[in-house]
């Protein structure tokens, strides 16, 4: 494959997704049968997106094995052993996803080896590790975006829990005030997340008591009542207290490392990955959740979270700034209009329009390809130079080099 081509992509229907926002991108019939929750655009295992090739749909991932380094670069195709090292989606949450982390590099060979060893087979209700991949991610707000992202100062979650449940977690709260660091913060979770069933009712029913004493001018105490009144009995309600609240507006971003405990609220954003599915989930959720496991890969410093606002990266273009080796998101945009040349420089790229309607064009090939609004296209490193003209809002996935 040489040459730009239209992707076919699965979307994934889990429970929290939205019934409209995914299904209006693409131009389907709304309100869609079932909640769609993520478009995925990619080579993943799982969900492969697909390309017109040779007359019929091949996956992507097929023809990236039969051609990595036209398809990826050499570069890429080199330092990624021949796969595509990211995920691109578009996220539509209308309901609070599961609190999780994922792990880092080494955690995730080690414990994708070890439950390979187990026998437990890939698709198990237990199995934590799908891949031995770790998965840093970035997330760009479409629509105002809320979000849930590390743990907030130790000084600000004693203040916050004394509020709402001062009696019935006084002992865990005397040993976090008398140890007001990681190893602290990390008992102080520890002891929430095995808590015994009967005592964490009496302690969530007098959290929310006291919640909507305070909640009318806090969203703190909003959020923890929403996914009380979403998940009743799931620790997980406590996560607005402990971990940063975040409200993204349209256009800007937020980088989430390996090990950072965080949550999507509710909103619509697109999601860019290094290419895993390895997901430790600690509250807010039916599904299986290995609290020592969870323990064991989650970064207990405590942080503010950095906004990331694009910055100019040539014509037309702008882009998210991250420590990712693995991916680059950046828009491609303009009011008056777009004419975009393509870098001198480049690896294997997706484009997602968004808004409007634009016109790619591969010029050595000669191929012109129309991107209206939820039409997605993947470029090989191997097209030289492409030009985009048109009045849109487009999305690009790529390795940075």
């Amino acid at each position: 494959m040489k040459t730009i081509s239209i992707l076919k992509n699965t979307v994934q229907e889990y429970a929290w997704g939205s019934y409209t926002a995914i299904a209006e991108l693409l131009g389907k019939n709304t309100p869609s049968v079932r909640p769609q929750a993520e478009l995925w655009m990619g080579a993943h295992p799982k969900a492969p997106s697909m390309v017109k090739y040779g007359g019929k749909w091949v996956s992507l991932l097929e023809l990236i094995k039969n051609n990595p380094k036209d398809i990826l670069g050499k570069e890429v195709a080199q330092k990624f052993n021949n796969t595509l090292p990211y995920l691109f989606k578009v996220l539509a949450a209308a309901k609070p996803l599961s609190i999780q982390a994922h792990p880092g590099k080494t955690q995730a060979i080690s414990g994708f080896e070890k439950e390979n060893r187990l026998g437990i087979p890939i698709d198990a209700y237990n199995r934590n590790y799908k891949d031995d991949n770790h998965k840093p991610e970035c997330i760009c707000a479409l629509t105002p975006f809320w979000a849930l992202n590390g743990f907030r100062r130790v000084s600000e979650i004693l203040l916050l829990m004394e509020k709402i449940c001062p009696q019935g977690l006084a002992g865990e709260l005397d040993d976090l005030r008398n140890q007001p660091d990681k190893q602290g913060l990390k008992n102080f979770f520890s002891a929430l997340l095995t808590m015994e069933p009967e005592r964490k009712k009496q302690v969530i029913d007098d959290t929310i008591k006291n919640a909507h004493r305070f909640s009318e001018n806090d969203n703190l105490f909003k959020w923890t009542i929403k996914l009380y009144n979403e998940y009743k009995a799931d620790i997980g309600i406590f996560s607005p207290i402990l971990l940063n609240l975040i409200c993204l507006k349209p256009g800007q971003a937020m980088f989430i490392p390996s090990g950072a405990l965080h949550a999507y609220l509710d909103g619509v954003g697109i999601e860019l990955m290094a290419n895993s599915d390895n997901v430790l989930r600690g509250g807010l959720t039916p599904k299986h959740v290995d609290a020592p496991e969870l323990l064991s890969i989650l970064n207990f410093e405590e942080r503010d979270v950095n906004i990331i606002a694009s910055k100019k990266s040539k014509d037309f273009e702008m882009i998210y700034p991250s420590p990712a080796e693995e991916f680059a998101l950046s828009v491609i945009s303009d009011n008056k209009g777009i004419a975009y040349k393509s870098p001198v420089k480049r690896s294997i790229e997706i484009i997602l329009c968004t808004d409007g309607k634009a016109l790619i064009r591969d010029i050595d090939n000669n191929i012109a390809i129309d991107l209206d609004r939820g039409v997605s296209v993947v470029i090989p490193a191997s097209v030289q130079n492409y030009t985009i003209n048109g009045k849109a809002t487009l999305y690009k996935a790529s390795v940075p080099l």
